[in-house]
């Protein structure tokens, strides 16, 4: 078995066009259950596979001690190199903010540490390049999106509609889109059913080491500091940076046969293995470390999935190729299910 690139070309027509203003409507169960389930009875020795890596934390210390020395280097230089502030948060920055987010991302799993507290901790340090607070509101909406994949009533990973009318069709509105994206988020949460409110003790904590950071990188490096961190972070996950197809990477399909798809490309190096999303989302309680070992060990369960190989690429093809939209998901809420059957 071995692995194929995902081809679009496949899309037919008839079908696209049934599509043009909802998602992709199913009634089948998210699979990454199973394909645990399935994977536990063929290889029990994969649960070894599960647990924590403590030297998440080192890299974690050891990027944001580097993103404020960058910060201090542009501070140094003055606001008149705002451009080279935001140069190097583009070509620099983004991918050190972008791996310190797949930090946020693991410790919300709780794969860094034991203890809760500890590893609330360690996602609000990695947040403090992006000088704006997002790891506890991340924390909680993101374990939805696990057990909810693909519900539009739960899931906030999915646009919401007037997103994908308004953005979704042209070659410019999927760029607007990605350029927007950071802020975009934020708009999806008040649609969610069921979610934990997000302004607990928590969010307040998380906030306020963000503001006593920003205050300090701003006393002492000056405001040119300040707009590289921000930049970095605007170019982590979107700002029209090529890491912002990582968002279209991992569930945005034509396929409802597959919602999830990997990225296997170099830059998993530098972005803590996050292209490995079947994999993730299969075992979410295995740190980032140990996912390509978990392709290692069931290779039969990965082999034959669709793959992207370039983020670059797909970022170019999401842009320009118009059987991309932002409807091209899967959704299995009862609402769609319905639509779906009474068309």
């Amino acid at each position: 078995m071995s692995s194929h690139a995902f081809d679009i070309s496949s899309i037919h027509s008839a079908t696209s066009a049934s599509r043009e203003n909802s998602f992709i409507p199913t009634t089948a169960k998210r699979p990454h259950p199973l394909r645990r389930r399935a994977i536990l009875a063929a290889h029990p020795e994969v649960e070894a596979l599960i647990g924590r890596d403590p030297r998440t934390a080192a890299i974690t210390l050891a990027v944001v001690i580097g993103q404020t020395v960058l910060a201090a280097f542009f501070g140094y230089l003055g606001l008149a190199y705002w451009w080279a502030a935001l140069l190097g948060a583009f070509c620099v920055g983004a991918f050190a903010n972008h791996a310190m987010f797949v930090v946020i991302h693991d410790a919300t799993h709780n794969c860094v540490f034991k203890s809760n507290s500890l590893n609330k901790w360690v996602a609000i340090f990695a947040d403090l390049p992006n000088a704006f607070p997002t790891a506890m509101g991340f924390r909680c909406y993101h374990m939805k999106h696990h057990s909810h994949l693909g519900d539009y009533d739960y899931d906030a990973d999915l646009p919401s509609h007037w997103e994908a009318r308004l953005f979704g069709r042209t070659w410019y509105g999927k760029a607007a889109w990605m350029f927007f994206f950071p802020a975009l988020q934020l708009f999806r949460l008040g649609r969610l059913k069921g979610a934990v409110p997000m302004w607990g003790a928590w969010t307040f904590v998380n906030a306020a080491c963000i503001i006593v950071y920003d205050i300090a990188i701003l006393t002492f490096f000056g405001p040119n500091a300040l707009l590289y961190l921000f930049a970095s972070f605007w170019f982590s996950v979107g700002g029209l940076h090529p890491l912002a197809a990582r968002w279209v990477q991992e569930h945005f399909t034509t396929d409802p046969a597959q919602e999830t798809f990997d990225y296997y490309g170099p830059l998993n190096l530098i972005a803590l293995n996050i292209g490995y999303h079947n994999e993730h989302h299969d075992f979410p309680d295995a740190p980032w470390s140990r996912l390509p070992r978990l392709k290692q060990m069931a290779p039969e369960f990965y082999a034959d999935l669709k793959t992207h190989k370039s983020w670059v690429g797909l970022w170019l093809k999401f842009i320009f190729d118009p059987r991309w939209t932002l409807y091209t998901r899967v959704d299995r809420s009862a609402a769609a299910v319905a639509r779906s059957g009474a068309a």
